[in-house]
């Protein structure tokens, strides 16, 4: 039997994830050395309590799960003869990974007959949140490891986001974006576009000045790069904006039709530890990243 598991870096909720079969890692933050696991230390993301209490002064930190935690997901797994599938968030983001990597094979070791397969969605939280919810649509469809392997070795790179937040403070602190000015000034309402690049990291390619202008660029993105754009779903992904979210919606009718199909998205508080409060972003299916 094939057990999938994912991670909640990827968005997905435990109500997503059951709808799929996924089993799911709780990936930490911290604020004030108080630790936190989603979806273990609470049921339900409280988006909006969190992404206030960044706009009031807290500054999380994240951190890498540890090697026994790992052997504590998946050995249940491989002692009941299954073989697990892993569709997880960057290992260009993180050195967790690492340490499921030692984790694994300890186990390997003990059950040397398993097997373990993984997608590297080469993202982070709503990018991640569209594959891992074609590859459980796969899963469902009885897809084999192996068919779900080959679809992902072509439609990850074929997955794009681009987004920008409000607050440079976040990004500066965290340090996983490459080409940003930290001290880039919120007061000029200056506002970087991200997007994940093919390596799976965060990457600054310019900015705007004001929200409109930067959610216009968002939208020209999509439109050079859009691959059949009315058959594959969208996902818009906010930290707590939605007037934001509102406004690219609108946008996004006019640009593509009111037929146009989209998922709105919260993206996890471990990730959202990066990019603070008032951040949107946009993620389709593309002609390449």
């Amino acid at each position: 039997m094939l057990v999938l598991f994912t991670d909640t870096d990827t968005d997905i909720t435990p109500r997503r994830a059951a709808e799929y079969g996924y089993n799911l890692i709780s990936m930490p933050y911290s604020i004030d050395s108080k630790t936190t696991y989603p979806y273990v230390d609470f049921e339900e993301f409280d988006a909006k309590a969190f992404y206030d209490g960044l706009r009031n002064g807290n500054l999380p930190n994240t951190s890498a799960i540890p090697i026994e935690q790992y052997v504590e997901y998946f050995e249940p797994h491989f002692a009941a003869g299954n073989d697990i599938f892993y569709v997880h968030f960057s290992r260009a983001m993180t050195a967790t990974f690492e340490n499921m990597d030692a984790a694994l094979k300890i186990l390997k070791e003990k059950y040397p007959e398993r097997k373990f397969y993984e997608v590297d969605t080469k993202a982070i939280t709503t990018l991640s949140y569209a594959i891992v919810i074609e590859i459980g649509k796969l899963f469902k469809q009885g897809k084999t490891a192996e068919e779900m392997l080959e679809w992902a070795a072509v439609e990850v790179d074929k997955y794009a986001m681009y987004f920008f937040a409000d607050d440079l403070k976040f990004f500066k602190h965290s340090g996983r974006v490459s080409g940003i000015a930290g001290t880039m000034g919120n007061l000029l309402g200056i506002r970087p576009i991200i997007h994940m690049s093919r390596e799976g990291k965060m990457v600054s390619i310019g900015k705007e000045k004001g929200r409109s202008k930067a959610i216009a660029r968002l939208l020209t993105y999509m439109e050079e790069l859009g691959d059949d754009i009315k058959n594959h779903s969208i996902y818009i992904g906010h930290t707590d904006a939605d007037q934001l979210v509102e406004e690219l919606s609108a946008a996004l009718k006019v640009k593509f039709g009111d037929d146009i199909k989209y998922e709105v998205v919260a993206v996890n508080p471990t990730a959202g530890s990066h990019c603070g409060p008032n951040g949107i972003g946009i993620c389709f299916h593309a002609v390449h990243r």
